[in-house]
């Protein structure tokens, strides 16, 4: 009897549901229908990046293995400045490491995080701190503790101050541009990342407001941006390197940050500034591209903001990323040729004369170029 009440009882229920949307307008039906595909899409997205799958499995003993996003379409390592910082200061200290583009967050909820003999970290400076106590590199050897000062708080500058400002570019006022390049594939490819954008974009005007840059308008954000810009561009003057002709760490942090104006918001504030009025962050974004990225390609006119007034007659070269997953110099070295320069036309595209090419080296006048490992990428 309770069965057949409970039975009634919904029948009662669906036919109100129907007949109320029989009497709603047009637009509210529309509004249900989207609303059910949207959670439809957002549940299958859910799915493909948290569910368990199975995985090889993965021994971290004396390996370093690095969890990050996927690799974005354009050739850019990555769109997550802290990911990109991450990998590119594996690189610096010459730590060979395996990526793992699984999508899976650190317990803490963070990208990127690093395993290594069986023990997980996640925080870019928590990382980098490990590493540095667990086998001995250190970029800021070299430093004063008043040069380690500063080098502190620039990074800190750029990662919780010029963070943001990047974030709202890519995620809320370019994030249709940005949605192309995320690596999708299948028949919903498309509805996916117009989900995943979305999301990101949600997310990131909620944690900026939480901040409290994310309450000013975005004139205001660009404003503080800008400045953060510009003391950068003076700090560095003509330095190849922030803290003098040494790299240190805080160089992979802001190399991340400025990586995605350079070459993942084409039109937008950023790039017109480091591209235009700030060159010399230009010059050591490509600095730092050349040496520590050299499977990275880029064009010729991607290094300025007014491509039509470079004479560049290069042809083009691949901008695909190659995903190399183990990474090491001391292995790759190249002989260096008779004339001891270290640039080298097979990692970087043709192009003519310019401060670029007068000023961008690898660090050392004598130092050969670099070359990748064969591809040992494990992939989920």
């Amino acid at each position: 009897m309770n069965a057949f009440l409970h039975f009634r009882s919904c029948c009662r229920d669906y036919g109100g549901i129907m007949s109320g949307l029989g009497s709603d307008s047009w637009w509210k039906k529309t509004l249900y229908i989207t609303g059910g595909a949207l959670l439809a899409a957002a549940a299958y997205l859910l799915h493909e990046l948290l569910a368990i799958r199975k995985e090889q499995e993965l021994d971290s003993k004396d390996a370093i293995i690095l969890h990050q996003f996927s690799r974005p379409k354009n050739g850019v390592p990555s769109l997550s400045p802290l990911c990109l910082k991450t990998e590119t200061y594996l690189r610096m200290v010459d730590l060979p490491y395996q990526n793992y583009f699984d999508g899976k967050l650190s317990p803490q909820g963070k990208m990127p995080w690093i395993e290594y003999n069986h023990k997980q970290v996640s925080g870019s400076e928590f990382i980098i701190d490990f590493l540095e106590e667990q086998l001995g590199v250190n970029l800021n050897s070299s430093l004063s503790p008043q040069e380690r000062a500063v080098s502190r708080a620039v990074t800190k500058m750029v990662e919780e101050h010029l963070y943001w400002p990047i974030a709202y570019c890519q995620w809320v006022d370019n994030l249709e541009e940005t949605q192309k390049l995320l690596a999708m594939n299948g028949p919903l490819r498309d509805a996916l990342k117009w989900v995943l954008g979305h999301l990101n974009g949600s997310m990131v005007r909620r944690e900026m407001y939480g901040h409290g840059i994310g309450r000013f308008s975005p004139e205001e954000v660009y404003s503080l941006m800008e400045k953060d810009m510009r003391t950068l561009a003076t700090l560095l003057g003509d330095k190849k390197y922030f803290m003098g002709p040494k790299m240190s760490a805080v160089d992979a942090s802001v190399f991340g940050h400025l990586a995605q104006a350079m070459w993942t918001l084409p039109g937008t504030r950023p790039e017109q500034l480091i591209k235009g009025e700030l060159i010399n962050l230009a010059m050591f974004c490509e600095r730092m591209r050349r040496r520590f990225w050299p499977e990275w390609f880029v064009d010729a006119e991607d290094l300025y903001y007014e491509a039509g007034d470079s004479e560049s007659s290069g042809s083009a070269s691949p901008t695909g990323l190659l995903d190399f997953g183990l990474f090491s110099r001391t292995d790759t070295l190249e002989e260096s040729d008779s004339s001891g320069h270290s640039h080298a036309s097979t990692h970087s595209p043709d192009t003519d004369p310019s401060l670029f090419d007068s000023d961008v080296g690898t660090g050392s006048d004598n130092e050969p170029p670099l070359k990748p490992k064969p591809d040992l990428e494990i992939e989920p």
